[in-house]
């Protein structure tokens, strides 16, 4: 087998998830000679019993031959941890999803991206709401990403599409299935455009246990979440408490405060998400103003060794660009051209005063 064959295979092993999967990377080295260990090595790494049990049944039976087949026949790419284009923003996560499946093309420009979810049950109020703000982002170079649900989500995903944006959704199941059905010619075009995508293997139905921890994907790939209509059981809270476990901004938009729809959002704005009375609330207060520039900026200029420098050089402190000179040995206008490019490209922070910060929290790992 491939080396990705072993990652969909532990993907398939029921109470294998982000934990286990990194002990017994540690444990063994590898998936490969973890997949192959017997019983008691597996015991030893720290499975249970019956995890490990499952394990060995697996091994034995076609599911992963059926799984990798439908992964072939449907174009669908397979990201895992170990590779370079697995979502920097999701890997920044705890326990981001070991692998993710992808039909369509996630791009680097979609490190600049908003979730926008809520009710099924849109409103009139609410369609309008979230029209105007799907199409704000996607006029100004954000993809929007969304659960491909009824409601708020498609109407999210149909806004962006219709105005030339990129859209992303996020499945409860096998992105072999589009659920709910009646959305397959929106999926269809969102992979002209962006992707769906699961954690879940290809082949896995829709289970109403699947999309709660789903959401935390969206938040992951999300710089922020908006949060429109929302029931007090709605599953958009769950994607907002996500986002605020993950540092994400969260946003809500007020509503009627006796309409059922609104009683959510309302909610997280009394507990303190930034209420949305405009669209450029939102890029305002994620600093996205200038999105088209950075995304620009990244695509112009692939990091180099002096890029690379500077950002281990700024992982620990903001520094002056003297003080940045003197641990560099760069001059002082080559740093200043370059750091001009890198904030551009969302990788420092002008601080004020030629001082400057790393914004990416694993900057000090980088190197070209």
């Amino acid at each position: 087998m491939e080396a990705r064959d072993y990652w969909v295979g532990f993907n398939l092993v029921k109470g294998i998830g982000a934990v286990r999967l990194r002990s017994l990377l540690d444990h063994f080295g590898s998936l490969e000679i973890a997949w192959q260990a017997p019983l008691d090595a597996l015991m030893a790494a720290g499975l249970t019993s019956r995890i490990a049990e499952n394990l060995l049944h697996l091994r034995s039976s076609r599911q992963l031959e059926q799984t990798l087949k439908i992964i072939e026949e449907k174009n669908i790419t397979v990201v895992t941890w170990d590779d370079e284009d697995y979502p920097r923003r999701l890997r920044e996560v705890n326990q981001a999803p070991p692998v993710l499946f992808i039909r369509g093309r996630i791009e680097p420009k979609d490190e600049w991206a908003v979730a926008i979810v809520g009710t099924r049950r849109v409103t009139s109020y609410g369609k309008q709401v979230t029209e105007e703000i799907a199409a704000f982002l996607a006029a100004n170079g954000v993809t929007v990403i969304s659960g491909l649900a009824r409601g708020v989500d498609a109407v999210a995903h149909e806004t962006a599409l219709r105005n030339g944006g990129r859209t992303i959704g996020v499945l409860g199941n096998g992105v072999d299935r589009i659920y709910p059905p009646e959305h397959a010619n929106l999926a269809k075009h969102m992979l002209e455009a962006g992707a769906v995508i699961s954690d879940y293997a290809p082949g896995t139905p829709p289970d109403s246990a699947n999309f709660p921890p789903r959401n935390r994907i969206i938040s992951g790939l999300s710089l922020g979440v908006v949060v429109i209509e929302a029931g007090e059981t709605s599953g958009a809270l769950i994607t907002a408490s996500f986002a605020a476990d993950q540092g994400r901004d969260v946003f809500a938009v007020p509503g009627n405060i006796t309409a059922p729809q609104s009683k959510g959002a309302n909610r997280l704005i009394r507990d303190g998400a930034t209420p949305v009375l405009q669209p450029e609330d939102i890029l305002s207060a994620l600093n996205l103003n200038q999105v088209q520039q950075k995304q620009a900026a990244q695509l112009a200029l692939p990091m180099d060794e002096t890029e690379s420098r500077l950002l281990r050089t700024l992982a620990a402190e903001p520094l002056h660009v003297d003080e940045i000179s003197a641990q560099t040995g760069l001059p002082v206008s080559d740093i200043s051209a370059y750091l001009t490019l890198m904030e551009l490209k969302g990788m420092v922070r002008n601080m004020g005063g030629m001082n400057y910060s790393a914004i990416r929290e694993d900057a000090a790992s980088y190197s070209a």
